[in-house]
Parts: structure tokens; sequence; C-alpha cells
């Protein structure tokens, strides 16, 4: 793969006509001030800084625009947290034919998740995976470059790691390429955001993260005490996971987090399942 022209290559879109695009807009402002949804206490969200409501919509619209989410589409939110795109994915999703699977390590998102989404969205659920993680499971008993996902094979349009690949070394991000190749049906897309530490990234005094070199091969570190609190990757090692694990890469499109101006702050890969999409 040449990494480079992927980065750098005219980016397709997905294709949203002008009335479309217009919906999709009216639909993220109506859910952004509809003060009705559930939201947890401040103090309880672990999923990172910022408006927990407002980022969740914010991804709604990347999904939806950059990964080509549809209305029906059976849905897999791996590292669901605290239920930050469950939310808006609620008024999203058709209610009748689309259905959302959420999993994560933290037991505490897992069940407000549950009790304050699953408890009023029938075709939203919520499982939590008790696989070991050094922040947010330690004492999980599952490695987490051997996981594998309580779901039959092809039964998912769309599957999103949000923030996942972002606190996980490569060899655990490997393993989910492959569960989500295992998962997706044919043509089915995966929508993972990342730290891709581009050549002169690491030097730019505004970026934030300000990555150093990692132990790991290839890796880089927001942080070297707590090194998957932020972890960023050399151009090609999270793609190359993908398309090892079967997946074709469609688009990377780089965040803002290095201080370039962009539409997202972590940077965006979309893989998609080789055959036809239903």
């Amino acid at each position: 793969m040449n990494v480079q022209r992927a980065i750098t290559a005219p980016q397709p879109t997905t294709g949203l006509s002008p009335v479309e695009e217009m919906r999709l807009a009216c639909l993220m402002q109506t859910i952004e001030q509809n003060r009705f949804l559930p939201a947890p206490a401040v103090e309880n969200v672990f999923v990172g800084d910022g408006d927990y409501r407002a980022i969740g919509v914010e991804f709604l619209g990347h999904l939806v625009r950059t990964g080509g989410l549809r209305r029906h589409d059976r849905v897999l939110d791996i590292g669901c947290g605290i239920g930050r795109l469950a939310v808006p994915l609620t008024q999203y999703l058709d209610s009748a034919t689309a259905r959302y699977e959420g999993v994560d390590p933290v037991g505490e998102g897992i069940a407000w998740c549950a009790r304050n989404i699953g408890s009023v969205y029938p075709n939203f659920r919520f499982c939590q995976l008790d696989v070991a993680h050094a922040l947010y499971n330690p004492n999980g008993s599952l490695r987490g470059d051997e996981v594998v996902l309580p779901f039959s094979d092809d039964s998912f349009d769309f599957a999103a790691m949000i923030s996942v690949a972002t606190h996980l070394p490569a060899n655990e991000i490997a393993a989910y390429a492959r569960e989500a190749m295992r998962l997706l049906a044919p043509g089915g897309r995966l929508f993972v955001t990342a730290f891709l530490v581009t050549p002169g990234d690491a030097g730019r005094a505004e970026a934030r993260p300000r990555f150093v070199r990692g132990a790991e091969a290839g890796s880089w570190y927001g942080d070297v005490s707590a090194p998957l609190a932020a972890i960023g990757f050399d151009p090609g090692i999270v793609e190359n996971a993908l398309e090892e694990a079967g997946l074709r890469i469609e688009r990377v499109d780089l965040g803002h987090w290095r201080a370039v101006p962009s539409t997202h702050y972590q940077d965006i890969i979309v893989a998609v399942k080789p055959g036809a999409r239903a």
C-alpha cells in the first residue's frame, strides 16, 4: 500500500444530496438542543474531554458524511463508552429496520447505557466485554490480542471504533480488525479514529497531544508515564492491520490534533469489507 498517496489523495464523498445534507444538519441541530435525551453526569463521563452531547452529534455527522452510515444499518460500536455516540444514533437509525450493539470494557458505562438508552430503545443493546486494559479495565479476564466479540459472522453493516485505536497497542488493533472483518457483511464499513503521526507532526509546538517516540516499534506516546492514554503510530501501521485482516482502505483523512485545518480532531480511516453492499 502507498500510504502517502492514501493520505494525500483527493477524498471521495459519500454522495449526500443537498436535500440529504440539509436534513442531516437539521437533525444534528435538533439532537444537540434536545435536553430530554439522556446524558450522564459530567463527573461520570470517562470517554474524553469536551461537551458530551456536542461531540456525539459531531461524530454522527462524520459517520454519515465520511463513513457512509445509513439509517437502516446494523451498527456495531466497539468501545461505546458511556453512550456518547449511541444517544444521537437513537435519533438517526430507523427503529424498525436498524439495530445497534455497543460493547465496552467499562462496566459502569455499559450499565448506564442499558439503563438509560436500552430500556427506552429496544433495538439498542449493550454488552460489557471483560477485556483487560491498563487504564479502563486492569483486572479484565480477556487478553486484548485474543478478543472475540459475541456476535455471529456477517451480522453488521457498519462498525465504529472511535477513540479506541488511540488507546491500544498495534497487536490489539489488529485483533479488532480481524473481528471487524468477520462480523461485517460483504460491503460493510469500518470507521476508525487514530493518531497517525506523519513526518513533522511530533515537532509541531501546537500539536495536541505532543507525541514522543514510544517503546513499541512505530509507536508514539502522548504521555510516557501512561502510554495507552494517547498512543499514535507511524503511517501504515494501523492501515496495514486493517488490510492484513482483509479490509480495503477507502479513505484516510487527517485531523486537526496536529494543528492543521480539518473538520475533525483525530485522524479518520474508513475501510470496507470486499463484496457488494446490501
